[in-house]
């Protein structure tokens, strides 16, 4: 599971139905991300990555 910041809840949670996503970056460079469900409020949540390590 991955934990993220809820905004509303103003408190970091585990996600529910959290996916990876990839998002556009500065230069045409996609970046990782993962988006969720706040367990509490319902609220989408969002974390932002670091690059791939290979």
């Amino acid at each position: 599971m991955a934990e993220a910041y809820c905004v509303k809840c103003k408190a970091k949670r585990e996600m529910n139905d959290a996916k990876e996503v990839a998002m556009k970056g500065k230069g045409g460079v996609e970046r990782r991300a993962m988006t969720g469900i706040c367990p509490t409020c319902g609220t989408k949540m969002f974390k932002i990555l670091g690059a791939k390590k290979d």
